[in-house]
């Protein structure tokens, strides 16, 4: 038994990922030959088959996605073992991958990059905006460093550190009869008016959990792809629906159709946190990066307020 090269198991990872020897070559930068000629090696060298092929597609193993499974995180440590190699003292300088959940990132990234690019002049950010479980899939895989994400949320056995905690918003038309009021108790809710993202998306789970309401399920009601999309719906007079404390300055509840009121229930509703893999050797970047992230968004003072509730 021959031990496989790097090569070989970014080979494996890429057809296993694509079902196709083709785009796998082009993922890889090699001719389809030259692919199918290292998997070849690498079964050989094994002694057994990981891809089951025919003429129209192929197919994995049971063995085969196993391996690529282990493949990924063999290949996403020797990345590391490089970036390290080329990492020197400055806090924050080279390339980072950095994942965001659409529910954070339009509301939080334009307030904090400017100043986190201002004060690390030489960090290299690449931004990719998914839901939570594409990319903790990406940062488990290595092809993100970090990702944003809001919690409670099981990340595993991944660090993770809270650096915003908020409440939520009931967001109503203005004619709406609950509209004058300065709080709203969950209980007075109606179920029926209550418009939500789409299943995927944590603030759906989030919102249903502050208003305690365990037997619903967001299949029940409307469901939007975006928290613009229930923005306009509400702005029409189309229902209600809750909104995250830091999307209150944004443009989208512009027109004075929507009026905003408290949610009458003990928070935080939220939290924000920046999660990383046990194993990155920048540890102390991801707790500089989460904890400027906290100062910037809303100041020191007020991040000291709300990490204190």
């Amino acid at each position: 038994m021959n031990l496989p090269t790097l090569r070989q198991l970014q080979y494996l990872v890429a057809v296993v990922e694509e079902r196709h020897f083709g785009r796998a070559a082009g993922r890889c930068f090699v001719t389809q030959s030259t692919l199918s000629a290292g998997i070849h090696e690498l079964e050989n060298g094994l002694g057994t088959r990981l891809l089951e092929r025919s003429k129209r597609k192929v197919l994995p193993m049971p063995l085969g996605e196993e391996m690529a499974r282990r493949a990924q995180r063999i290949i996403a440590l020797t990345g590391e073992l490089v970036e390290t190699a080329c990492h020197d003292d400055t806090p924050l300088c080279g390339p980072l991958r950095l994942g965001v959940i659409p529910t954070i990132g339009p509301f939080l990234l334009p307030r904090v990059l400017p100043e986190i690019r201002r004060r690390f002049p030489r960090l290299e950010l690449s931004l990719i905006e998914e839901p939570t479980e594409r990319l903790l899939a990406q940062l488990e895989a290595g092809t993100l460093d970090t990702v944003i994400l809001a919690f409670p949320y099981g990340v595993g056995g991944r660090v993770h550190e809270i650096f915003w905690r908020e409440d939520f918003l009931v967001a109503l038309p203005k004619a709406h009869p609950l509209a004058d009021r300065k709080a709203i108790a969950p209980e007075m809710l109606p179920r029926r008016e209550l418009l939500l993202l789409a299943d995927g998306h944590c603030l759906t789970d989030h919102t249903l959990a502050a208003c305690k309401f365990k037997d619903m399920k967001s299949s029940e009601v409307f469901q939007g792809t975006s928290l613009y999309t229930l923005l306009q719906m509400v702005a029409g007079g189309q229902g209600i629906t809750l909104i995250p404390e830091m999307a209150i300055a944004n443009e989208w509840l512009g027109g004075g159709e929507i009026q905003l009121v408290p949610l009458a229930e003990p928070g935080p509703h939220r939290e924000i946190g920046l999660v990383w893999r046990e194993t990155s050797f920048r540890q102390a970047d991801m707790k500089l990066l989460a904890q400027t992230m906290g100062e910037v968004f809303r100041g020191p003072a007020d991040n000291a307020k709300k990490l204190e509730k």
